[in-house]
């Protein structure tokens, strides 16, 4: 900590105060020392739950609420990290999560590995500049390889995609049901896929989850439909109706209050009758209009008055209200219906249409299930399981997977998984760094050791011995073995390829790419200035990761 810094003197002996009292200032090794240790400590949190044999974390926040997960993201996300180095750490794996899905403990893992490799250069007097640049070298030469050794998959084979969804959902609590889960989700993406000049694109927010507890993961299904969760609005309705011819609205079937205050005077019971009398009948004729177009379902994303509801009760309507917008925007690309704003001009060609529409309790709620309709373009997974934990984790993993299936039929590139290919870049990066000169050849050798970091983890949490199974496995890929990985289910090295353990090479581009950016990043600080939140309150004391005052490096990055 070095206080003096902030305050220089001038020719006259006077100080000058350049920074608010009460900030401090951490300058170099130290500074460096600090967000290493921070950035580490973060990457060993999470290392253990790598793989198929990574273990669980239990996470209690401040409300008591309890998370038990594996997902990297989840992890980082629901432990409230106050030092600045280690929040970079949180965004990398947030980022990895939003854009490809899976990879979010790897990216940690080995950004933590570039790191502490880097401090063994530094404390050899390598500038962090030269390591910079010989880490930004190897991962573009990194990338390069990969896509070298890449296999091609054809979008439309569901046997290729359902083995990549099953290797996203092998490490986690639901592997057991993931060959039902993997069919599932592929079955999903697939329905929402679109073609568009000989490019996929799938949208994730047409596929809709919805999780409930009770029954088991088996009971997970696949809806060609949506499930709302609200009931049925009114107890005279019908609750099932085959052949359904659906209505989307978009207005409240309701008499519009007027924007300004009305006065009315009524001097007789006739006028009031008359009165109640023309409600009830603007009610009724809007009423009419729905069934004139043949609508037997009605979905309103406003609310329904009381007599609107007694004559589409009349008239056998099935009817929901106060849906949301993103629901009524599923719907519609389900069902083929378009969304109405105004009843007049509503004809049959406005309608939707599915086999079945019925309200059903699932649990203890009740929810309308719209399902059958031909070649939706929005589907829903419905999730269950044993208790609202297992739910809430097998709805992250049926996340990853959705992610990875979009991935490769977006970018239709795979490589095994078991950290196969990590060990094949390393093995090539050692021969290429001969090419390099000066000091940057020491930060590719150290690059290419830290990749090394992924099966050696995988090993680790298998429970094999670390030296035998790296030392073979290097033999076995200079071998020319390209696939040979840690089948850590069995504990053993194996070609991961013939046990169809696949992942999509978008998501080993974005580990490679976040890790090296993150630890550059780290890298690059040799100061940093925290002011305190209120003056006097002392910034921030020496140490790893406790210190830092929340928000204190805001102004930083």
């Amino acid at each position: 900590m070095d206080e003096v810094s902030i305050q220089q003197g001038t020719a006259g002996g006077m100080p000058v105060l350049i920074l608010k009292e009460g900030s401090s200032e951490t300058k170099g090794k130290e500074a460096q020392k600090n967000n290493f240790t921070a950035a580490k400590t973060v990457a060993e949190i999470v290392r253990t739950s790598l793989g198929p044999r990574g273990m669980d974390k239990m996470l209690v926040d401040s409300l008591g609420d309890v998370t038990i997960t594996n997902d990297g993201a989840t992890i980082l996300k629901e432990i409230d990290v106050q030092h600045p180095a280690a929040k970079m750490m949180v965004e990398i794996s947030k980022a990895t999560d939003n854009e490809v899905g899976d990879g979010t403990t790897s990216v940690v893992v080995l950004a933590g590995a570039l790191i502490e490799r880097a401090e063994e250069l530094i404390s050899k007097n390598v500038h962090p500049t030269v390591i910079v640049d010989g880490y930004r070298k190897s991962a573009f030469k990194s990338i390069e390889i990969l896509n070298g050794i890449a296999m091609k998959v054809d979008g439309k084979e569901k046997d290729q995609l359902i083995k990549i969804a099953k290797t996203s959902m092998q490490t986690k609590l639901v592997s057991k049901d993931s060959v039902d889960l993997a069919n599932i989700v592929v079955t999903a993406a697939q329905q929402v896929a679109e073609t568009r000049n000989d490019s996929t694109k799938v949208d994730l927010d047409d596929i809709k989850v919805e999780k409930k507890s009770g029954g088991s993961i088996k009971d997970t299904k696949l809806i060609k439909g949506m499930v709302l969760d609200k009931e049925v609005v009114h107890g005279g309705m019908p609750k099932r109706v085959e052949n359904a011819k659906i209505a989307l609205i978009n207005s409240a079937l309701e008499i519009e209050k007027t924007e300004f205050d009305a006065k009315l005077n009524i001097t007789s019971p006739e006028q009031m009758k008359r009165f109640l009398d023309e409600e009830n009948s603007m009610l009724k004729s809007m009423v009419d209009k729905i069934n004139a177009a043949g609508a037997n379902v009605v979905i309103c994303q406003k609310g329904i008055d009381d007599i609107a509801q007694h004559y589409l009760a009349k008239s056998s309507i099935l009817t929901v209200r106060r849906v949301k917008e993103s629901d009524m925007t599923k719907l519609s690309r389900a069902t083929g219906a378009r969304v109405i704003n105004n009843l007049d001009d509503m004809t049959s060609k406005d309608l939707g249409v599915s086999d079945l529409v019925e309200e059903r309790k699932v649990e203890t709620d009740k929810w309308v299930f719209i399902e059958g309709c031909k070649n939706p373009k929005a589907v829903t997974i419905l999730i269950r399981g044993g208790s609202q934990r297992v739910v809430d984790e097998a709805d992250r993993s049926v996340h990853d997977a959705l992610m990875v299936t979009k991935d490769v039929l977006e970018k239709p590139l795979i490589v095994a998984g078991g950290g196969s290919p990590e060990a094949y870049v390393s093995n090539k990066l050692k021969e290429w760094t001969s090419t390099l000169s000066g000091r940057e050849q020491l930060a590719a050798e150290k690059f290419a050791e830290s990749l090394e970091i992924i099966p050696l983890t995988l090993a680790e949490n298998a429970g094999m011995d670390s030296i035998d199974t790296m030392t073979e496995l290097r033999s076995r890929q200079s071998k020319g073995s390209t696939w040979s990985g840690i089948d850590a289910r069995n504990s053993r090295i194996a070609d991961m390829s013939e046990l169809d353990i696949v992942e999509p090479l978008s998501v080993k581009e974005q580990i490679i790419k976040s890790a090296t950016e993150v630890a550059s990043m780290i890298l690059r600080i040799d100061d940093v200035i925290a002011s305190s939140k209120s003056a006097g309150g002392g910034g921030m004391p020496p140490g790893g990761m406790g210190g830092m005052p929340p928000g204190g490096m805001d102004g930083m990055m």
